[in-house]
C-alpha cells in the first residue's frame, strides 16, 4: 500500500486510539481501503492521522478525549450590522465559529430605535416532518370495512414533549396520536399461551367530547421474555458521527443511551460499531464485553458531512457478516437523520431498506436533537425495516427505551401484524379510526400476506380506539336524500355490532395466522363514561387530537384533558399530566 493510501484511509474520522478500520471509504476521492479483518474478538478500530482533518465548518474540539486534536482555522470577524458598533475582535488564530449543519450563526440587529443595542437572531429550524391529515369519518353502509398495520413506534410522544418542555407548541405534521396512545402501558391481560404471542382486549366507553358516540378500544399484549429467555442478539451500532451531531443533545447524549445497552449485553450476545460522517466506518469488530463496547463509544467526536446511505449499507454488510440464524440480528441507527451525502432521497433509502428486510436484518432508529432532525425520515425506514422509532431526548427516555423495554424494542414476537374491522349498520352507522393514519392498508391487503405491516415485541402493547355513532344516533355526516344509501336494514340484528380480525405471522414465518372474533352489540347498551385505565387512554387520545387541531374534537380543552387523566402515581403518567397543563397555558 503506497504512502497517499495510507493517507487516504484518516477518512473523515477522528476515533480512539488504535489499529487502522477494516474499511473506510473516502467520498470525495470515491476510494475504499481495504484493511485485513480483526486479529481478534472487541477489536476497536481507529485512524493514526497522518495529518490533522477536521471540517472546514466545524468547531474545533476541545473536550478531553483519545481521538486526535484537530487544527485550528482563523476567522474574520462579521462586518457590523445597520448601526451597531463593530463587533470586538476576535484573538488571532480563534476558532471558526460558523455552525455545522444543525447550528445557524447566531448574528446581531440593531433596531433603528435602539442604536448600539443587540438581539440574537434565532437559528431558522430545519426539521422535517410528514403528517398525515386526519382521517375522516366513515358511513358503515358504504365503507363497513376498516383495516390498518398496527404500530409500536413511541417517538412522536417524546418529541412533542420536548417541544411543550421548552415552551413550544409541536408542529401538528409532528403528532401521531396513536404513538400518543402507545407511550404508556395499560392494565391488558397476558396471553393465555405463547401459541398465540398477544392477548387482545376490547372495551367501549361514552365518548368524553361527543356524549352522541362512543369509543370503542382495542388493546393487545405480547407475552414477556424472561431475561434467561431472550435469544442472542447480533447487533450493529451504527452512529452518525458528523458536525450536525456536535450539540449536547446528539453525540454525546446517543454515547450515553447506547452505552446503557451495552451494559445489558450477555457472553452470547455481539455488538458492532460502525459510524459514518464523510465517509463510513467500522470502529468495533463484533463484541460481548461491555466496558471495550463503551470504551469505543466513548472515543467517538463529531465532524463532517452526512454520508448516510453510506453508513447503512456498512452496517448491513457487517450485521450479514455476524449473521447468526435463530438470534435477534439489528441495527440500531442513532442520528439527527440529516443526511447530505450519498443516498438522501427517502423513497430511494426506504426502497433499500425494504429490500435489506429480506434478508433477516432488521432495523431499529434512534432519533435525536433538533434544529435539523429529520423525523420523517427516521420513522420511515424503522416502519420498513421491519423495527421500531423513538426520539431520544434525555438520559430518562433512553432508559426507558434501551434497558426498561428493551426485550420489546429487540425481541420480536409477531411480525406482519393486521387488524381488521367490519361493522354492521344494525348497530353502528359511522366511525373513524383515532390516528393510524399512515398506517392504513386498503381492504384487500389484510389477506395478503406479501404485504409488510408492524411487528410487535416481547412485552410490547398496541392500543387502537375507534368513534363510533350507533345506530338510529344523529352523527356526523348529514341525511343522504335516497333512504338506501343510509338504510341500516342493510344490517343484520344478530348482537354482533361488528367483527374483528387479526393477522400475523411468527418471526420465523412467511404464512400469517388469523385470530377472529364478534363484538357484541351489549357493549353499546352498556357503555358509561370512561374510568380508570380507559379513562387515561382516552385522554392521551384526546391530547394528541388537541395538538394536532383535530376538528372533531370539538371544544374539549386542555383542562378537561388534564381533569379525564385523573390523579397518577406512576411518574410517566405523572409527567403527561404536567403536560396537558403546559400546552394548556400556552393555548
Amino acid at each position: 500500500m503506497n504512502f497517499r493510501s495510507l493517507i487516504l484511509s484518516t477518512a473523515t474520522l477522528a476515533l480512539v486510539a488504535g489499529p487502522a478500520p477494516t474499511m473506510l471509504t473516502d467520498s470525495a476521492n470515491a476510494r475504499s481501503i481495504v484493511r485485513p479483518p480483526a486479529e481478534a474478538l472487541c477489536q476497536i478500530y481507529a485512524g493514526t492521522p497522518r495529518r490533522q482533518y477536521r471540517p472546514r465548518h466545524f468547531p474545533p474540539s476541545t473536550g478531553a478525549g483519545t481521538g486526535p486534536q484537530r487544527a485550528k482555522i482563523p476567522v474574520t470577524p462579521p462586518p457590523p450590522v445597520m448601526h451597531a458598533p463593530p463587533p470586538a475582535p476576535r484573538p488571532s488564530g480563534a476558532a471558526n465559529q460558523e455552525a455545522s449543519s444543525d447550528k445557524s450563526v447566531v448574528g446581531v440587529i440593531a433596531p433603528r430605535h435602539m442604536p448600539g443595542r443587540y438581539m440574537p437572531v434565532r437559528p431558522q429550524t430545519r426539521e422535517k416532518y410528514d403528517g398525515k391529515a386526519v382521517a375522516g369519518i366513515k358511513a358503515v353502509v358504504n365503507e363497513p370495512v376498516s383495516t390498518f398495520s398496527v404500530d409500536v413506534d413511541t417517538g412522536s410522544y417524546a418529541n412533542v414533549r420536548r417541544f411543550l418542555n421548552k415552551g413550544q407548541k409541536p408542529p401538528e405534521s409532528a403528532v401521531r396520536t396513536e404513538e400518543m396512545v402507545n407511550y404508556f402501558r395499560y392494565d391488558y391481560p397476558l396471553p393465555a399461551k405463547r401459541e398465540q404471542p398477544f392477548s387482545i382486549t376490547t372495551d367501549m366507553a361514552v365518548s368524553p367530547w361527543n356524549s352522541k358516540s362512543r369509543l370503542l378500544r382495542i388493546g393487545l399484549r405480547g407475552y414477556d421474555l424472561d431475561y434467561n429467555e431472550r435469544p442472542a442478539a447480533n447487533l450493529v451500532f451504527l452512529v452518525d458521527v458528523s458536525g450536525s451531531m456536535g450539540s449536547p443533545d446528539k453525540l454525546p447524549l446517543v454515547k450515553s443511551a447506547l452505552s446503557m445497552l451495552a451494559d445489558q449485553i450477555r457472553p452470547q450476545d455481539r455488538v458492532s460499531i460502525v459510524v459514518y460522517a464523510g465517509a463510513a466506518g467500522k470502529v468495533l469488530s463484533p463484541c460481548n464485553k461491555p466496558e471495550i463496547i463503551k470504551q469505543a463509544l466513548d472515543g467517538l467526536r463529531s465532524g463532517g458531512s452526512t454520508a448516510g446511505g453510506a453508513g447503512l449499507k456498512l452496517a448491513y454488510a457487517t450485521a450479514q457478516q455476524n449473521f447468526s440464524k435463530g438470534s435477534v440480528n439489528r441495527i440500531l441507527v442513532a442520528t439527527d437523520g440529516d443526511f447530505n451525502v450519498g443516498i438522501r432521497d427517502r423513497d430511494e433509502l426506504k426502497k433499500y431498506v425494504a429490500k435489506q428486510r429480506d434478508g433477516g436484518v432488521t432495523l431499529t432508529t434512534l432519533g435525536f436533537g433538533t434544529g435539523n432532525y429529520n423525523e420523517a425520515l427516521m420513522e420511515q425506514i424503522a416502519n420498513v425495516g421491519n423495527g421500531n422509532y423513538a426520539y431520544i431526548d434525555s438520559a430518562m427516555e433512553a432508559r426507558k427505551v434501551l434497558t426498561e423495554e428493551m426485550s420489546s424494542t429487540l425481541f420480536t414476537i409477531a411480525k406482519d401484524v393486521k387488524i381488521q374491522i367490519e361493522f354492521n349498520p344494525a348497530y353502528v352507522s359511522e366511525y373513524r379510526l383515532i390516528g393510524y393514519e399512515n398506517r392504513l392498508l386498503a381492504e384487500e391487503d389484510f389477506d395478503n400476506d406479501r404485504i409488510d405491516a408492524g411487528d410487535i415485541g416481547a412485552s410490547h402493547q398496541v392500543t387502537a380506539l375507534y368513534e363510533v355513532i350507533p345506530a338510529g344516533t344523529k352523527g356526523w355526516l348529514s341525511d343522504r336524500r335516497y333512504g338506501k344509501n343510509n338504510d341500516a336494514n342493510l344490517g343484520k340484528r344478530n348482537g354482533e355490532l361488528g367483527f374483528i380480525k387479526l393477522r400475523y405471522k411468527l418471526p420465523s414465518g412467511s404464512r400469517s395466522r388469523l385470530i377472529q372474533r364478534p363484538l357484541t352489540a351489549a357493549m353499546i347498551a352498556h357503555a358509561d363514561a370512561p374510568r380508570g385505565d380507559m379513562a387515561f387512554a382516552t385522554a392521551v387520545a384526546a391530547f394528541g387530537q388537541k395538538l394536532r387541531g383535530d376538528k372533531y374534537l370539538g371544544d374539549f380543552s386542555y383542562g378537561d384533558i388534564r381533569i379525564l387523566a385523573g390523579s397518577q402515581n406512576k411518574y410517566w403518567r405523572q409527567e403527561f399530566v404536567k403536560l396537558t397543563e403546559l400546552a394548556g397555558s400556552g393555548s
